[in-house]
């Protein structure tokens, strides 16, 4: 297993591991002592490896794991109040945005492995990732109007992601809610019993590697640019992003291979 290059947790080892494998960056909060809140370091690392990994043609998938009992329980509440001036926590909050931003803007899909909670900025970081799968047993929440601070930025992700009025409901009470309503509500994608989350993301992620990489980066850009338009700006947009596709060698071995009913031969397989 590789670490991504990050400042020392409690136990003296990095504060987010890096591990790649079979196209797989799989990217662990190391925190697990402080519910792997994201701290200053916790986003710079973080940063730092989404930055790495959006140039890297050798990671076809990124997976965002946690250690310890809970996934992310969002903000270091604590490194907060021991900064109490604006300048510092606009700075911290652009800082997450960039973050959280990157993750929709690398080529690579990016899947939350979830256990545990999902709290605040936590949940926020499920609702960024371009896919969840969660066990069961994961509780998910925007639980800061409880200690008087609106869970706004956490608000951009989880509106986007999930009803209106299901994220209202959720931004404004701060109560839990269970895997299976996160599902339905459209934060996740998959539930799974807890000794099965591993394969699940597992099987996810391969889903995507048999997928032509040209097609995956086109794809990706052009679903999160698209979602920012007016409708007709939004087709014109997106026919012109198929028009580039359809000239990628790849999607011309696709087509062939369909009338030839046989598998295709990926470039990058």
């Amino acid at each position: 297993m590789s670490a991504a290059r990050a400042p020392r947790a409690e136990s003296n080892e990095p504060i987010l591991l890096r591990d790649d494998r079979d196209g797989i960056a799989r990217l662990t909060l190391n925190r697990p002592n402080k519910y792997n809140a994201l701290s200053e370091a916790m986003l710079d690392a973080l940063q730092s490896a989404l930055d790495d990994i959006g140039r890297d043609k050798a990671i076809r998938v990124v997976v965002l794991a946690a250690n310890g009992p809970a996934f992310c329980a969002g903000h270091d509440l604590g490194e907060m109040r021991a900064h109490p001036d604006e300048r510092y926590y606009r700075a911290l909050f652009d800082k997450c945005s960039r973050m959280m931003l990157t993750i929709a803007r690398i080529p690579q899909p990016v899947i939350a492995r979830v256990h545990g909670i999902a709290t605040a900025a936590g949940c926020q970081l499920v609702a960024a990732c371009d896919m969840a799968v969660a066990e069961d047993g994961a509780r998910f929440a925007t639980s800061g109007i409880k200690q008087g601070l609106f869970c706004s930025t956490p608000s951009v992700a989880v509106s986007r992601a999930v009803g209106r009025k299901a994220a209202f409901e959720m931004l404004f009470t701060g109560d839990f809610v269970d895997a299976e309503s996160a599902k339905a509500h459209g934060l996740i994608n998959r539930v799974v019993p807890a000794a099965r989350l591993d394969a699940a993301v597992q099987e996810l992620a391969q889903s995507i590697i048999d997928k032509p990489a040209s097609a995956v980066a086109y794809g990706k850009e052009m679903f999160y640019k698209q979602l920012e338009k007016g409708l007709g700006d939004a087709y014109d947009y997106a026919a012109g992003i198929m028009a580039r596709n359809m000239m990628d060698p790849d999607a011309g071995e696709g087509i062939d291979a369909f009338f030839e009913k046989r598998k295709p031969e990926w470039r990058d397989a």
